[in-house]
């Protein structure tokens, strides 16, 4: 019963363990994803998640799946950590009494924890879609110069290739951002990043939290680790399937560079109605299954680690020669 308090620190600790080790494990199939959402059925570069990552090798080399990693890996400490010890906390403040949360709690708690984690998230996911898309958009435009020149020659092969433009850095995307738009140009999307990450906590912790408990042996005992890992997995894949649409369009609004002939968008609405307009409904949907397969393994490990509690392991090995 004494386990039950964690302290601040170890929880934002483990949740930024998670983060780390979950992020390393899955950012190709993330940037798979981002490529997936942004193209247009005009300009379809991509069939599938395993053609995106293979055309990205061949292009942009092994280290080009990791386009804008370093931006997640810097930030996803503080948004899991937010997400993770928010939800705690709130699911702390409404149980009353030692009583069991009661299923709207239980969502109330991860509508809190969702929107908290949104301070970071939002300028996490403007930074690292410019990265992610930079390459998809090179790569479009490689394609039509050699097109164009190809027809200029006649038919015959192009004998100098195009220029590759300079890849933008999250540095030089941030100073831009704040010269131009100040704080907002890099909170540009958090409607709909509140639109997606809200419902997916409030999906995501009261189904985690019901899963994990079937798996307890008692009410004494933590569940084990497998029976976290599997939790968070399914959990996660299915709140994450459950608010595609949002993160479809957020992740057009979010962003800045357009490849040839793409639609432009002035907010949600508009984004969603041209989407449906001239993709159809199908197209919400892009990316579904990448996503699935992101946050499955991602939540997975969070939990393993949470609830583990290697933090408490290290922070009381820290504490033990003082004692």
């Amino acid at each position: 019963m004494a386990d039950k308090q964690i302290s601040l620190p170890a929880k934002l600790i483990n949740g930024g363990i998670a983060g780390l080790i979950g992020v390393t494990c899955v950012f190709p199939i993330d940037l798979a994803k981002t490529r997936l959402q942004n193209q247009q059925n005009g300009q379809r570069m991509y069939a599938s998640m395993s053609d995106c990552l293979i055309k990205t090798i061949r292009s942009e080399g092994y280290f080009g799946m990791y386009r804008g990693a370093a931006v997640n890996l810097t930030l996803v400490t503080p948004e899991k950590a937010i997400k993770l010890a928010a939800n705690d906390f709130f699911r702390h403040q409404l149980s009353k009494d030692g009583q069991k949360l009661t299923l709207p709690k239980e969502m109330l708690a991860g509508c809190g924890a969702g929107t908290c984690q949104v301070i970071v998230t939002t300028p996490m996911e403007m930074l690292k879609i410019q990265l992610q898309d930079a390459g998809r958009i090179a790569a479009q435009r490689k394609i039509l110069a050699a097109q164009a020149q190809l027809s200029a020659q006649g038919g015959t092969q192009p004998s100098v290739q195009a220029p590759a433009a300079p890849r933008p850095t999250a540095t030089q995307l941030t100073r831009d951002l704040l010269r131009n738009h100040g704080i907002a140009g890099l909170y540009k999307g958090l409607g709909a990043t509140l639109l997606r990450d809200v419902p997916f906590s409030i999906v995501y912790f009261p189904l985690f939290a019901n899963l994990n408990q079937l798996g307890r042996p008692s009410s004494e005992e933590k569940s084990p680790f497998y029976v976290s890992f599997l939790a968070g997995c399914v959990a996660g894949s299915a709140a994450a399937v459950a608010v595609n649409p949002c993160d479809v369009v957020k992740t057009r609004l979010q962003s800045l560079e357009r490849g040839v002939n793409e639609d432009t968008y002035s907010g949600f609405l508009d984004c969603a109605r041209k989407i449906w307009r001239h993709e159809g409904p199908s197209a919400f949907l892009k990316g579904a299954y990448c996503r699935a397969l992101v946050i499955a393994p991602l939540f997975g490990i969070a939990q393993v680690v949470y609830f583990l509690g290697i933090a408490e392991s290290l922070l009381g090995l820290l504490q033990e020669p003082q004692a």
